[in-house]
């Protein structure tokens, strides 16, 4: 093997059309009249990086001065030196076209069982095919094909380079066959139909698309799977093929293995696809725009058949031009833990809208787990980030902490305190940790999919994490996330949430007012507010705001007890009025009133007099606004 000279007989050099005379004992000369497409397999033998001691054997082409390649067969021993590594290659080869087929093509079918037992996918059914009949047949061209009623959707073609197959393919070339060319061809669907492999030697009368498939030779093997077709496989030759009785039992015996495989696979594609569907119905179907940030996400499950992933992530706008970033993953890959994944992400929305602070929406979170008496757990992250001033604060259950990119590309991994997983202790305290954003700031967040491998552990994975988005380009947040996801060794399903802060253009003017329980309490009110807004500037639709104000003081001091808070807002030409309360309960507009009654008329004249009113629930009560678009 260190020599490169090998010693050979006649008759293989007669099978590689040599003479005596003409060889030079180099291998590398008999190498050179391989098939270049067979060389690779071929040099694994004799190459140092890929030696190890034992039998080889394998098919390759040689090329001939005239004719079709011939097709060879080679058979042998590495045997080891004196340092124990191969030494020497002996062996013999032979014409394959003499070897037995009977036995050949029973070892060639139990090798096409054996690897479609493993095939999952439709695809994985395509390559097995094509790895076990084109190169031992000396096939040109192979397709693999699903039936759809009518349709053929081919989902295997090899060799896959537009230019190796007909014009006819090549000007169609996409994932499915045209309608066209399979309306065009009445024999394949002659043999559909009759359900037996067709078998049509060189000159056959065939129409040009099947034809110019096979020129040589063409042999169409419908697929069945029970009492139905599931699908097709052409194979075609250029050169004349002779199809012996033998070569004609092995395609049949394929075609029922691949159909059964192409049945098995199909029923998991659409298992897959349903996981899918209900996964990506469990998390927002869209992010929503934020003022003065930009958020990406993304999610990639590794889960097969139909298993669920318990990844999530989520984006929730608050009031004050707040926004919470949660991401988070429940124990295991079941039904359960989707469902169950599902539950938190609602359940930590809703905490959120309510106005709690972070600590406080996390711990609900955990009794509502801890209440649920399941036996699953779920670690989560939650991240309430200020828009206005650039600040945060973060509150881990067990979960990774948040990697932040600052504007000069450096990273750091937050080092933010952490409680237990959620649903494991009752009584828990979840503290919260600052973090400061400047303009231009990444925030990441991800689960140990991404993170976590068998070589390497997670501190490892997050420093590798923290330097790939360290060497990102943030401007383009999308392909970021792609970036990340496709350079992760996954093993377990990913959810990663990005988000940008770029600063608002122009920070809100805000003020706000506790109204006393006091005789004079809604004329303080309106003082405040007229006081506020000349202040600002605010002349416009100055009587309409202090008539919204008194109504909305005035409901709140006749129907709630406890304390009632007056929050003034202007963004630009929007000023928002809002008064909140300690009572759950929220306003009903009337939907007809008497002449006699002496109250429901106040919500009526907001509606009339502002752009727009509502409520929304915040901790310990609500709070109600009225909207109005300043006029010049």
């Amino acid at each position: 093997m260190d020599t490169g000279r090998v010693r050979v007989g006649d008759g293989l050099l007669e099978l590689f059309g040599l003479g005596p005379d003409d060889f030079d004992g180099r291998v590398e000369s008999l190498l050179s009249l391989t098939v270049p497409e067979d060389l690779p397999s071929l040099m694994s033998v004799v190459e140092a990086d890929h030696m190890t001691i034992g039998d080889r054997e394998l098919e390759f082409r040689v090329l001939r001065p005239a004719g079709p390649p011939r097709w060879l067969r080679l058979r042998g021993r590495l045997v080891p030196g004196g340092e124990g590594r191969p030494a020497r290659l002996v062996g013999s080869v032979v014409d394959a076209s003499t070897l037995r087929s009977d036995i050949t093509d029973v070892a060639r079918v139990q090798r096409l069982a054996a690897a479609l037992a493993t095939a999952v996918t439709v695809r994985d059914v395509g390559k097995a095919v094509v790895a076990a009949l084109r190169r031992p047949l000396r096939a040109d061209r192979i397709a693999l094909a699903e039936l759809e009623g009518e349709r053929l959707v081919v989902t295997v073609l090899d060799p896959p380079e537009p230019e190796d197959w007909p014009e006819l393919w090549r000007a169609e070339w996409r994932t499915e066959w045209p309608d066209a060319p399979v309306r065009t061809m009445p024999t394949l669907a002659a043999a559909l139909r009759e359900g037996r492999a067709a078998i049509w030697p060189a000159g056959s009368p065939l129409e040009t698309a099947l034809a110019e498939v096979g020129p040589g030779g063409l042999a169409v093997l419908p697929l069945p799977a029970g009492n139905r077709m599931v699908g097709a496989c052409l194979i075609g030759w250029d050169t004349p093929h002779d199809f012996g009785p033998d070569e004609r039992a092995l395609l049949t015996a394929a075609a029922g293995l691949a159909g059964q495989a192409l049945m098995r696979a199909r029923a998991f594609d659409a298992e897959h696809e349903l996981v899918g569907m209900l996964q990506r119905q469990l998390l927002p179907r869209r992010l929503p725009r934020l003022p003065g940030a930009i958020a990406v996400a993304r999610y990639l499950p590794s889960t097969a058949g139909l298993e669920l992933g318990g990844d999530w992530y989520d984006v929730i706008p608050l009031p004050d031009n707040h926004v919470a970033l949660v991401i988070g993953d429940v124990q295991g890959h079941s039904a359960g833990a989707a469902t169950l994944m599902g539950q938190l992400r609602t359940a930590l929305r809703a905490y959120a809208v309510e106005g709690h602070p972070p600590d406080v929406v996390v711990s609900h979170a955990n009794r509502l787990l801890m209440d649920m008496e399941t036996d699953l757990f779920a670690t989560c992250c939650y991240v309430d980030v200020d828009l206005e001033q650039g600040s945060a604060w973060c509150v881990r259950a067990g979960h990774l902490p948040p990697v932040l990119r600052h504007p000069d590309g450096s990273t750091e991994i937050a080092e933010a305190e952490g409680g237990p997983p959620l649903g494991v202790v009752r009584q828990s305290d979840f503290p919260m940790s600052p973090l400061r954003l400047r303009r231009g700031t990444l925030v990441a967040l991800t689960t140990d999919g991404l993170v976590e491998s068998p070589e390497s552990d997670i501190d490892e994975g997050m420093e590798r994490f923290a330097g790939q988005l360290s060497a990102a380009d943030p401007t383009p947040l999308g392909p970021v996330a792609d970036a990340l996801l496709g350079k992760a060794p996954r093993s377990d399903d990913v959810a990663l949430l990005l988000m940008r802060y770029d600063g608002m253009a122009s920070r809100p003017l805000r003020e706000s007012w506790t109204v006393w329980r006091v005789p004079q309490a809604v004329g303080h009110a309106r003082r405040f507010t007229r006081r506020t807004l000349r202040s600002w500037g605010v002349t416009a639709d100055m009587d309409a705001a202090l008539l919204v104000v008194s109504e909305l003081v005035t409901n709140a001091l006749v129907h709630t007890e406890g304390q009632v808070r007056l929050d003034i807002t202007l963004v630009n030409d929007r000023l928002r009025l809002a008064v909140a309360d300690a009572s759950p309960r929220t306003p009903a507009k009337p939907t007809s009133i008497g002449w006699g009654a002496t109250g429901g008329r106040g919500i009526l004249l907001v509606e009339a007099v502002s752009a727009a009113w509502g409520t929304l629930p915040v901790s310990g009560g609500k709070q109600v606004w009225a909207e109005f678009v300043l006029r010049d």
